[in-house]
């Protein structure tokens, strides 16, 4: 009887099933070792406070007259005199802004007659920065001397912000670090790395004193007291994490 012989192809075939396999064990583990790591969206802010170092204040001159000519003649008559007396108290003209000028046709009104026209109102009224806060009352009381008779608002600031916004920034950015620590740990993970930060925010913001602080006279005649309380400085930042295992 002949022997039978081996079909020449069955050792081929296996050798490339097992091929086909491999591959696809490779390929499934590719896959689990590209999954995207968990991620953490979260913000956080900074804040520092600080007293203010400079001040704006908005003044002005309003005047009645039977004409518009007067009106503005007189009033032009009594800032000459108020701007003058601000140069005197040690202001630099860069530090004087004109923030607006009006002119207004005044009526009176009674019921059931038409509107009668009484005369003119001319109102001009200028912006006063002012670096050395000691010094604020005392330049108030001169210009209302030399004429003032509108005080409109007064806000305060810093000369130089840089340095009270860096140290909010990093406030920020640890309190961001010390959030994305405590979900990685409260979620199993052994770490954080952040991948994506933003800021946002960055001016002052005054307190209620600060926006109240209004001109009074004091008991004894002497300069307008005038606080200018504290400011904040808030930056507010948000970050990506990627969750470490």
């Amino acid at each position: 009887m002949t022997p039978a012989h081996p079909r020449p192809f069955a050792r081929p075939l296996r050798v490339a099933s097992l091929g086909v396999l491999l591959v696809g064990l490779t390929v499934g583990a590719a896959s689990a070792q590209t999954l995207p790591s968990p991620k953490l969206h979260l913000s956080a802010y900074g804040e520092v406070k600080a007293a203010p170092d400079r001040a704006a204040i908005s003044v002005g001159v309003q005047t009645l007259a039977p004409t518009a000519a007067q009106a503005m003649a007189q009033n032009r008559e009594r800032m000459a005199k108020v701007m003058a007396m601000l140069m005197k108290q040690g202001l630099a003209a860069r530090d004087i802004q004109t923030s607006s000028i009006d002119l207004n046709a005044q009526y009176s009104y009674v019921q059931n007659e038409a509107p009668k026209l009484t005369g003119y109102q001319a109102s001009n009224a200028v912006t006063i920065m002012v670096n050395d806060l000691p010094r604020l009352g005392p330049v108030l009381d001169a210009v209302v001397e030399a004429g003032v008779n509108q005080v409109n608002g007064i806000s305060f600031g810093f000369k130089n912000a840089q340095g009270l916004e860096d140290a909010a920034r990093l406030a920020a950015v640890k309190a961001l670090k010390g959030k994305a620590d405590l979900y990685a740990s409260a979620t199993g993970y052994r770490s954080v790395r952040l991948v994506n930060l933003s800021e946002g925010g960055g001016s002052p913001e005054p307190r209620p004193i600060a926006l109240m602080a209004m001109a009074k006279m004091g008991a004894d005649g002497g300069s307008t007291p005038v606080s200018g309380g504290e400011l904040s400085i808030r930056i507010d930042v948000t970050g990506d994490y990627a969750l470490a295992p």
